[in-house]
């Protein structure tokens, strides 16, 4: 019985290792190897398709308005001919920086109380609830801030209406909570066990290990985690649309109605006949948005290989 199992197991091992089964293994992974490729291929072509057909359909504009009028003018009236988006510009600028200002600190303070001070029992609940927010579709954030959080700003600060830049700040501060908290959460996690272990033994407190060895250990993951989230809040349409006030003006005061680039294109986009200097207009403002993004994936791609090196 011994001798036919083993000369079974040997006729299994000839079939396995025969030329043939080499061969059609060296094929298979031939075939997936191709396959990966097209694929990334295909991906590949279809951004480039994108940022070509916006930044053309974009760049027809300058045959009607010049860059000068449309990068530092603020007067928008298709009616007459007037396309100067440096208020949706400064809408968007301005936005994005109060949401991280906001939601930076939040998020990071989160992090830190996640990573270092939590129980297993409060992070193993924390954590995944937390993830639960990015779900959360945008428009309901915008509901949620045009019912309870515009009423609010327009009786405690007396305001005309409530809308403009600091009712959708607030909103896309916690909007990108979720983005800040998860990565810096990731990168405070991933600074080495002996760093902070050998700060305290050099008699350094809690704080001080906090400030000087950790935090500056898991940069290049926080600054990361802060692009990603300006990267969202400045994409950010539906929640900004419904709270931001959509007015064409540039921004005096945290309570002036004005628009981004995002919420002005999701007002125009359906009264604009395509091919005309307006909705020309429009594919170049999405177009400055690609823009922006690219710059931040640079960004993004800076502070990974830092902190690789």
């Amino acid at each position: 019985m011994e001798q036919v199992a083993a000369m079974e197991n040997g006729s299994q091992t000839m079939q396995f290792g025969s030329p043939g089964g080499h061969e059609r293994r060296l094929f298979l992974d031939r075939c997936g190897r191709y396959l990966f490729l097209a694929a990334a291929s295909l991906m590949t072509l279809i951004i480039f398709a994108i940022i070509f057909f916006v930044g053309r359909q974009g760049l027809m504009t300058f045959s009607a308005v010049s860059p000068i009028e449309f990068f530092t003018s603020a007067q928008w009236d298709p009616a007459a001919g007037k396309f100067g988006a440096l208020a949706f510009i400064m809408g968007s600028v301005v936005s994005t920086v109060l949401a991280i200002a906001i939601g930076g600190p939040l998020g990071l303070l989160g992090a830190i109380f996640l990573a270092k001070v939590a129980p297993d029992q409060l992070r193993r609940i924390m954590r995944p609830a937390t993830d639960l927010y990015v779900a959360i579709p945008s428009v309901v954030y915008g509901y949620i801030g045009l019912i309870l959080l515009v009423p609010w700003l327009r009786d405690t600060f007396s305001t005309p209406t409530g809308f403009g830049v600091l009712a959708s700040s607030l909103v896309l501060g916690i909007m990108i909570l979720p983005t800040v908290l998860s990565i810096s959460v990731d990168a405070l996690n991933a600074v080495p066990r002996p760093l902070e272990e050998a700060s305290l033994a050099l008699g350094a407190t809690w704080w001080q290990t906090m400030i000087h060895v950790i935090l500056p250990a898991a940069r290049p993951g926080i600054m990361t985690a802060v692009v990603l989230a300006m990267a969202r809040a400045i994409g950010e349409t539906m929640a900004v649309q419904m709270l931001i006030g959509n007015t064409p003006q540039l921004v005096t005061s945290l309570f002036t109605p004005t628009a981004t680039l995002t919420s002005n294109i999701v007002v125009e986009m359906g009264n604009t006949p395509f091919g005309s200097v307006w909705g020309n207009a429009l594919f170049l403002m999405a177009f400055v948005l690609l823009i922006i993004s690219l710059l931040m994936i640079l960004a993004i791609r800076h502070f990974t290989a830092k902190g690789v090196a």
